[in-house]
């Protein structure tokens, strides 16, 4: 078990770490999503669970109009430390005389949907804060044979608390539990959102080394509950034998991996 203590700074590593060495692995991703629907001086962009905003900022560069909403603190000041509009969340957090972000073009969930606890709700919300005639774009992980990184997200599953079987569905997280066909289109039409298109993008996660993996791999929030309970020395240990076999002559790591978006307009 980790010591409450250390807490606090250990999240504000994980959130560099992030930053500094996570985010960019879904580049490919937030960029075929702005090509595709044109991001540009017409856009407003919002981003939920932007993260520290890395998102945001290419929509920025393409002269959209950008914010955010991310509940974790750390994240946040990251984001903001880039000159990023990011609230904790929209009806709250506002700066004096600053209204809320609440009807955009453009509402993403790249980061945050395949490990939301309530997924439908998520989208619901995205849902309300489109302009109508605006888009809904949602991102989850491919297919599991299409991602090398799978064996290495079992990882968080394998060393967390065991689960009771009178447990409700949805509890026990599962990073490829919207990946199936048809799941992201139930979430898109149980939100009253049109379907607009899909796509599948390429995403490698590539390290300059093992510890650089460990530490990106770890600052995605997916282990969280297998370091509370089994601690983080062991977590980091299973991570670092899962990717081996992806470790290449230089002492680089790359595990190719497709991620899966779709595209739903508001009413």
């Amino acid at each position: 078990m980790r010591s409450t203590a250390a807490e606090p700074a250990r999240a504000r590593q994980r959130a560099r770490d992030w930053a500094e060495i996570q985010e960019r692995m879904l580049v490919p991703l937030y960029e075929a999503v702005y090509q595709r629907l044109e991001v540009g001086p017409a856009t407003s962009v919002l981003g939920l669970g932007c993260r520290s905003g890395l998102a945001l900022l290419l929509a920025a560069a393409r002269g959209a109009e950008v914010a955010g909403l991310e509940s974790a603190g750390e994240l946040r000041s990251l984001a903001r430390d880039r000159q990023l509009r990011v609230l904790a969340d929209v009806y709250r957090d506002a700066a004096p005389g600053d209204a809320p972000p609440t009807t955009h073009t453009l509402v993403t969930a790249f980061e945050n949907l395949y490990c939301a606890a309530d997924p439908p709700a998520l989208v619901r919300r995205a849902a309300r804060l489109t302009l109508r005639g605006g888009h809904v774009v949602l991102a989850t992980w491919g297919p599991r044979e299409r991602c090398q990184s799978a064996g290495v997200l079992d990882v968080a599953r394998r060393l967390a608390a065991p689960v009771p079987a009178s447990a409700a569905p949805g509890v026990v997280y599962d990073p490829f539990g919207l990946s199936a066909p048809g799941k992201l289109e139930s979430l898109v039409a149980g939100a009253g959102l049109r379907p607009d298109g899909s796509g599948r993008v390429s995403c490698p996660f590539a390290y300059p080394d093992l510890e650089s993996a460990v530490r990106g791999l770890l600052s995605t929030g997916v282990y969280e509950a297998a370091a509370a309970y089994s601690g983080e020395t062991l977590v980091g240990k299973e991570l670092a034998e899962a990717l081996h076999p992806y470790l290449r002559g230089d002492g680089s790591v790359r595990m190719a991996n497709v991620f899966r978006y779709v595209v739903a307009q508001a009413g």
